[in-house]
């Protein structure tokens, strides 16, 4: 992998990654576009651990709460307050996702990586965020958040498995469909990626560096990978999160499916390979 792929695909990690637009997808369209090769769903993997500190530093207050009070519950009755349940909430959310993570690992590094797949998940599922905003009342606050939400909202996030999908996306149009607000649901969104997003980082490390499929990358470049990604996803919260105050997620969509159907056209004239 050249140094120039290295950085661009970061880039593209970085700003696309906490939008509803699917980082991954995004990554797969632009390495098969400028370079005839995918870069592999473990480098993709390793470069969000960059992303996944921004959530870290940006919420570290937050996620100090949790933890805090999540050991503090463990021990103590009387202290198992909103903290400790939030704690478990992330938990018990994140496990959907784990578990289908390992049993689906070949589909998800070979079958899933298809750009026909990648282009009609990115139109089809834009309708879901449309109807999430028509159905949802978003009258339900941060504390009105239970672990019957954190089981939903875990296996809308198994969605995002498929690249396209969106991994906030798909959370946060299950937080929606509980009437969640929109600000809300974002952020809870990215309380329950950590764990998934970390483990997975973690866990394709040693892929990376000679994987099975895609592209192959030298320690250093997954370093500077990941910075890039660091600082522009720490940004992108900052923008997401100032954005859906005020704005709907439907417009996402208006920029998702001329993005799928662009694909599909470049797809069918064979400029791009699906494989």
């Amino acid at each position: 992998m050249s140094w120039l792929q290295v950085i661009v695909l970061s880039v593209v990690q970085g700003l696309t990654e906490f939008l509803p637009v699917s980082s991954s997808g995004h990554l797969r369209i632009v390495s098969e576009l400028f370079w005839g090769e995918d870069a592999g769903a473990s480098f993709t993997a390793v470069i969000q651990l960059g992303t996944e500190l921004a959530v870290l530093v940006f919420f570290a207050k937050e996620i100090w709460q949790i933890l805090t009070g999540w050991f503090a519950g463990l021990f103590n009755k009387e202290k198992r307050g909103f903290d400790y349940r939030m704690g478990w909430m992330v938990i018990v959310g994140t496990v959907p996702v784990a578990l289908l993570g390992v049993l689906l690992k070949d589909l998800i590094r070979e079958n899933f990586r298809n750009l026909w797949i990648t282009a009609t998940v990115l139109i089809l599922f834009s309708l879901v965020f449309i109807l999430a905003e028509r159905r949802g009342t978003k009258n339900r606050g941060f504390g009105d958040l239970t672990m019957k939400d954190a089981i939903i909202m875990g296996l809308w996030q198994c969605l995002a498995l498929i690249p396209g999908v969106s991994r906030s996306g798909g959370t946060i149009s299950g937080g929606l469909f509980l009437n969640l607000d929109r600000e809300v649901a974002t952020r809870f969104s990215f309380l329950l990626a950590i764990p998934a997003v970390l483990a997975s980082g973690l866990f394709s490390l040693p892929d990376a560096f000679a994987p099975q499929s895609g592209q192959a990358a030298t320690g250093m470049q997954l370093l500077v990978g990941s910075g890039v990604a660091f600082a522009l996803g720490y940004v992108s919260i900052a923008w997401l999160l100032k954005f859906v105050s005020h704005h709907s997620f439907s417009w996402f969509a208006a920029y998702r499916i001329p993005l799928g159907i662009i694909v599909m056209i470049l797809l069918a004239a064979g400029v791009m390979n699906p494989l």
